[in-house]
């Protein structure tokens, strides 16, 4: 896709101003009353599923910029009490980048041309955070909605997608058609590539965040038509690694910036994958509420999928 093309769809997805001048929720605000009832409806088997990674220092970052967690003990067991029954008690710190493993993007995240969502300029963000669109305004209302997850390792009988693979709105279609389901407005849309893993089995940091498949620039105009609430992927971007030099990462430019389209990433997906082949059912009761973390433009989540 050429740079012309590229501003020519972005200003066929862009929401700015859809929800008001002040706005700082995006697509967020597709989640209505009648979404979220029609989420519960989801809810037939009582099956849970826990999407997040691990949080811990072997976790998938490795060289500069973001690390794995660490956690440092601030109590160790300390006793309380002199009588004859003593208590004790242990405390700790997490220190971690707020999007090191399975998180959401928030709005201040990723922008370009100096502007993120809904023409705010990128000054808001400064050394003591985001004053405006930070992670806070996703965490709330929350997040929860009807999800729904398209299977396209699955769908194409690989259990991953090679590095060079694109999954192009074509394939959305065709998922939904195999699989028997259609995305709704309102929803958060879970996409399977089985990128993950090449770290959660094959144990590699290295390929987990190196060149790997993803989400084509064209599901922009995908996500629009059916007003999709929130995307995730289990892979490190949603779309492919590494991005071409003149769009540096052009699915985060339309969906972050344009549409006001957050993203997941790093989400597992293996297990509720292998669950909704067997039974047939790929909707499900999504939640993943992020830490109202005031400026932060990311948060660490475990969002749960419950059938």
């Amino acid at each position: 896709m050429t740079v012309t093309e590229f501003r020519t769809l972005a200003k066929q997805v862009s929401n700015w101003g859809r929800w008001g001048d002040d706005d700082q929720r995006g697509t967020l605000n597709l989640i209505t009353p009648d979404v979220l009832k029609r989420a519960g409806a989801s809810i037939r088997q009582g099956k849970l599923f826990s999407l997040a990674i691990d949080f811990n220092r072997k976790g998938p970052q490795h060289g500069e910029g973001r690390f794995n967690p660490h956690v440092y003990m601030t109590a160790v067991s300390r006793t309380w009490g002199h009588g004859e029954v003593t208590a004790c008690m242990s405390d700790d710190v997490v220190h971690m980048p707020s999007q090191c493993a399975t998180q959401w993007d928030s709005l201040a995240h990723f922008g370009y041309e100096g502007k993120y969502y809904n023409n705010v300029p990128n000054t808001v963000v400064t050394p003591q955070g985001a004053s405006r669109l930070g992670i806070e305004q996703v965490a709330r209302a929350g997040v929860a909605s009807r999800g729904v997850l398209l299977d396209i390792a699955r769908l194409r009988g690989v259990e991953r997608l090679a590095v060079e693979d694109r999954v192009m709105p074509e394939d959305l279609d065709a998922a939904e058609a195999r699989q028997g389901v259609r995305v709704e407005a309102g929803d958060v849309l879970l996409v399977r590539t089985g990128h993950i893993t090449v770290f959660t089995r094959d144990g590699s940091r290295e390929a987990m965040t190196g060149p790997q498949p993803g989400l084509h620039m064209r599901c922009a105009q995908w996500f629009h038509a059916r007003d999709v609430a929130a995307v995730a992927a289990d892979n490190l971007a949603v779309e492919p690694l590494p991005p071409q030099p003149e769009l540096p990462l052009p699915l985060h430019m339309l969906c972050l910036r344009d549409m006001g389209l957050i993203f997941g990433e790093f989400f597992d997906l293996e297990a509720l994958a292998a669950d909704c082949a067997a039974d047939g059912q790929y909707d499900f009761f999504f939640t993943a509420p992020a830490l109202p973390v005031t400026g932060a433009v990311g948060a660490a989540i475990n969002p749960l999928a419950i059938k």
